[in-house]
């Protein structure tokens, strides 16, 4: 397995996986051309992120975002995990924490020492992935105000 930091042939790839993953997660519909727009504009621009894709044999198996914080208590960067999607044929398969493993030696180089995520309060299989991997609960909730 290849875990690399993704390019710009992989975004459509990427797109399918965040509707099947919005899918499974939250039941939710996401519209793929929003979502290759979304993911286009990360590729193109460093300081909004970057996905990270696990491959095997040329195939797209797993992929993950991460997006930036700044923490004025720490004067660092906290690095927020997003749209994990692993293909469900390789599920359990350690692809998620060989990915991670590679998110914290990223992170490391560059002086992060949060990392975080958020998770669908519903998506039992993917808090459980979380608590294996021994990342803790927090308390924080999270709030949103749409303008659209």
């Amino acid at each position: 397995m290849i875990i690399r930091k993704a390019v710009g042939d992989d975004a459509r790839v990427l797109a399918e996986h965040n509707v099947l993953m919005a899918r499974e997660s939250e039941n939710v519909d996401i519209d793929v051309k929003t979502t290759l727009l979304g993911i286009k504009s990360v590729l193109a621009d460093m300081s909004k992120g970057f996905y990270l894709v696990a491959e095997e044999e040329g195939e797209i198996i797993g992929q993950l975002m991460i997006t930036f914080e700044w923490s004025d208590w720490r004067d660092k960067n906290i690095w927020w995990i997003q749209s994990v999607y692993i293909v469900e044929d390789w599920r359990k398969k350690y692809v998620f924490q060989q990915m991670l493993d590679e998110v914290y030696q990223l992170g490391r180089l560059q002086e992060v020492d949060i990392f975080r995520l958020y998770v669908y309060a519903d998506n039992f299989g993917a808090i459980a992935a979380y608590k294996r991997l021994k990342m803790k609960q927090m308390k924080y909730l999270v709030f949103e105000k749409n303008f659209y």
